[in-house]
């Protein structure tokens, strides 16, 4: 067999991921028939067919299915090859780029990045999205490490690295009150303003199975997906919230918020999540404790 054509197996790669043509034409800036002809040439040379055609979508085959595994290994390799280059692992100042969800808690960020700040040998850039768009640039080798606070499984495609990194005990926390103070929680919940994570979260999943088993019934007063908004409406509501002790350490120091109770069956777990490469950056390494 000749050489294989990686300019061919790109565009099938695209294909592939794109599963439409002419939606791969428009991404690849050429022509609809230039990019079927490639692909034919690549079926030549691989002496099989990759796509089963369905009207104006592509199906892979079972072959194609194999070469498309190949494709991403190869492609995610060469992005590792230009994200270790462009980290200047090679060179004296390292370059890490990681990925936070943008509910997470801002406290838990800072104190997890806490040994590479101030590293004059080390450029963080920090990114925040919905967990989605952050394994996606994870993928491709534009994100180092992703931080979360739901885990992620590997597959044959996606062989992700999730590693627990901590568990933080979730609290009532709301100014200091006289009211407040004069009530006994859990069982008082329901006499004041509850502001709570939103429902898909998996800290008020426990809380409502926690409040089931005591015999409460709350009606939330709030329902708040960002943990900071969360911190400051604990602080000015005038109600109480359910949050990560993490997330309002600062503040129960200070003073400007007290914690009523710690619910013992209520936790938040934050994971780190990488994807599998060839060449692993020690700072990420010491960060995670490997």
């Amino acid at each position: 067999m000749r050489n294989l054509n990686f300019h061919h197996l790109h565009y099938f790669w695209t294909v592939a991921k794109e599963g439409h043509l002419t939606r791969a034409a428009e991404k690849l800036n050429v022509s609809q028939s230039a990019l079927s002809s490639q692909i034919r040439q690549l079926e030549g040379q691989l002496e099989h067919d990759l796509f089963l055609r369905q009207g104006r979508s592509l199906q892979l085959t079972e072959v194609g299915h194999v070469v498309l595994q190949y494709a991403e290994s190869i492609f995610n390799l060469g992005s590792e090859l230009m994200s270790v280059m462009k980290s200047g692992e090679h060179q004296q100042v390292q370059q890490i780029k990681i990925g936070a969800v943008a509910t997470l808690s801002r406290n838990f960020q800072e104190n997890f990045l806490r040994p590479v700040f101030g590293n004059a040998d080390i450029k963080l850039e920090l990114k925040s999205s919905n967990l989605e768009d952050l394994l996606n640039q994870l993928e491709v080798h534009k994100l180092d490490l992703v931080l979360s606070n739901r885990p992620v499984v590997s597959d044959s495609v996606t062989p992700w690295r999730c590693k627990l990194i901590d568990k933080q005990r979730v609290c009532l926390v709301g100014p200091k009150d006289s009211y407040l103070e004069s009530l006994s929680f859990p069982k008082d919940l329901d006499k004041v303003k509850v502001l709570v994570p939103g429902p898909d979260s998996e800290i008020r999943t426990q809380f409502d199975l926690y409040c089931e088993e005591h015999g409460v019934l709350v009606t939330p007063y709030a329902e708040v997906d960002d943990m900071a908004m969360l911190r400051l409406l604990a602080r000015d509501s005038g109600g109480v919230s359910v949050v990560p002790e993490v997330v309002v350490q600062d503040e129960i120091v200070s003073g400007k918020l007290k914690k009523y109770t710690t619910f013992s069956t209520v936790t938040e777990s934050f994971y780190a999540i990488t994807a599998r490469r060839h060449f692993d950056l020690p700072i990420i390494k010491s960060l995670l404790g490997l």
